[in-house]
C-alpha cells in the first residue's frame, strides 16, 4: 500500500498543479483528441505538469514524452502508485507491462445505488479492426474472491445494482480454472444484491452452463451480446469468431426466455459492398433485437483493417448507420409494447422528473410528488413512447 500523500482534487484546470489525463486509443481520433487537449492545455498552462494514462499512454505515450509535450507518462500498472505519480519531481515514463491484475478494494464509498465492478481484463481475441489487446494485453481475470468481497462491501453500503464489466469479459474464469457462470452464482447469493446487468459478451462464450443461469430472477432481462456484423462474408474480413447462423439460433433461444438483447454493429468497414449490407441487413431483421451499439468503421492504424482499400465512402457508411438505427429503433419500440410490469431503479432526476432503467434496460421516465431518488420502483401502469415510457406515480 502506497504512502498517504496530501492531494487537493482541483475542479478545474486552472486550479491544478498537476494534470491527470486518462486517455482512450480506440481510434486515431481519440489519439488526436488527445494531442489537440494537450497542445491546448500546454499554451493557456505551460507551467502545470501534464501527466497522461490509459490506453494512449501505450499507443503514443513515448512519442509524447519524446516531444517534451507531458512531464510524464505512465500506464495502467502503474495507476495503483497513482500518488507517487502526482508528487515526481522529474519528469519520468513508466509504462510497466499489460500483465498485472488490479486487487484493489474501493472502500471510499459515496451514497448510490448501483455500482460498476471490473471483472476482467484484456482480450485474446484478434479482431481485425481492434487495437485494444495490443494496449491492454491478453485476457485475465480479477480474482474471484476480491471481487465477491468488493460486491459485499458494497451491497452492505446500500449498493443494490451491480454492472459486471471487463474487455473480454467472458473469458472471465479461462485462466484461473473457474467460469462467469459460477462467479454469477456466487453473486447471486450475496445479501442485498437486487439487479446484476452484464457488459457485453461474445457469442461464443455463452456455454451451456451460462444458459442454466439464465432463470435466476437476480440477472438482468437483458443481453448484450456482440455480433458487429450479420453477413459471414464480412464476418471473415473483421476476422470475427462468429457466424450468422449459430448465432441466430442463439437469439432466438434467449429471446424465447424473454430476454431484450443488445449487440454492437459496425457499418462501412473495408470490402463492404452494397450487396454484403443489404444480405447483412436482411439478415439483421431476423434477428430479435431490442438494442444496439451502432459504430460507422474508422481507420485504426496498427489494426490489419487499416491496411485494407478503404472502399466505402462516407456519406454511404452514414446512409447505412441510419437505416439500421432505425430498424432498432423499431424493434425496441415493438418490444415495449408487449407491456408488463416492470421493477425500475431510480437514477437521479432531470428537469423535475426522475430517470431510471427496467430489467429489461429501457428507460423509464417518472412523474413523482415522492422522492423517488436511488429508490427500486414497481411500476404496472406506464405509456409506452417512442424514445422511452413514462409514469406517473
Amino acid at each position: 500500500m502506497q504512502d498517504i500523500v496530501e492531494c487537493d482534487i482541483a475542479k478545474t484546470e486552472i486550479d491544478a498543479d498537476v494534470i491527470v489525463v486518462n486517455s482512450c486509443t480506440v481510434t486515431n481520433s481519440a489519439d488526436s483528441n488527445l494531442k489537440s487537449y494537450i497542445n491546448q492545455i500546454s499554451k493557456k498552462y505551460p507551467n502545470k505538469k501534464i501527466l497522461v494514462t490509459g490506453c494512449s499512454a501505450h499507443s503514443i505515450g513515448e512519442k509524447l514524452f519524446e516531444e517534451k509535450k507531458v512531464f510524464g507518462v505512465f500506464g495502467h500498472k502503474e495507476k495503483e502508485e497513482i500518488n507517487k505519480m502526482l508528487t515526481k519531481t522529474d519528469r519520468f515514463i513508466e509504462l510497466g507491462d499489460l500483465d498485472f491484475v488490479n486487487e484493489n478494494i474501493v472502500t471510499d464509498i459515496k451514497g448510490r445505488s448501483r455500482a460498476f465492478i471490473k471483472i476482467q481484463e484484456g482480450c485474446d481475441f484478434d479482431c481485425a479492426y481492434c487495437i485494444i489487446p495490443a494496449v491492454r494485453g491478453k485476457a485475465r481475470s480479477m480474482p474471484e474472491n476480491k471481487i465477491i468481497e468488493q460486491i459485499t462491501l458494497l451491497s452492505n453500503n446500500g449498493f443494490s445494482e451491480f454492472i459486471l464489466t471487463g474487455i473480454n469479459m467472458g473469458s472471465f474464469g479461462k485462466d484461473t480454472g473457474t467460469s462467469l457462470a459460477k462467479l454469477l452464482k456466487k453473486i447471486f447469493t450475496i445479501k442485498g444484491v437486487k439487479r446484476v446487468r452484464l457488459g457485453s459478451l461474445e457469442p461464443s462464450q455463452i456455454d451451456d452452463e451460462f444458459l442454466e443461469i439464465l432463470d435466476n430472477p437476480i440477472l438482468e432481462r437483458h443481453l448484450h451480446i456482440a455480433l458487429q456484423y450479420a453477413d459471414d462474408r464480412m464476418l471473415r474480413i473483421m476476422k470475427r469468431r462468429n457466424r450468422v447462423k449459430s448465432t441466430l439460433e442463439l437469439f432466438e433461444n434467449l429471446s424465447s426466455k424473454g430476454f431484450a438483447l443488445g449487440t454492437d454493429y459496425i457499418v462501412g468497414h473495408p470490402g463492404e459492398s452494397e450487396e454484403i449490407f443489404e444480405a447483412g441487413l436482411e439478415n439483421l431483421k431476423k434477428f430479435p433485437l431490442t438494442h444496439i451499439h451502432l459504430f460507422r468503421y474508422s481507420p485504426r492504424d496498427g489494426t490489419h483493417s487499416a491496411t485494407l482499400k478503404q472502399n466505402v465512402r462516407g456519406d454511404i457508411a452514414k446512409r447505412r448507420h441510419k437505416i439500421i438505427e432505425e430498424l432498432i429503433k423499431e424493434k425496441n419500440y415493438q418490444f415495449r409494447l408487449n407491456k408488463k410490469p416492470l421493477k425500475v431503479l431510480v437514477e437521479n432526476k432531470k428537469n423535475g422528473l426522475y430517470e431510471g432503467y427496467d430489467e429489461y434496460f429501457n428507460k423509464m421516465i417518472i412523474e413523482s410528488k415522492l422522492d423517488l431518488t436511488h429508490q427500486w420502483v414497481n411500476i404496472d401502469n406506464y405509456e409506452v413512447k417512442k424514445e422511452n415510457n413514462f409514469c406517473k406515480f
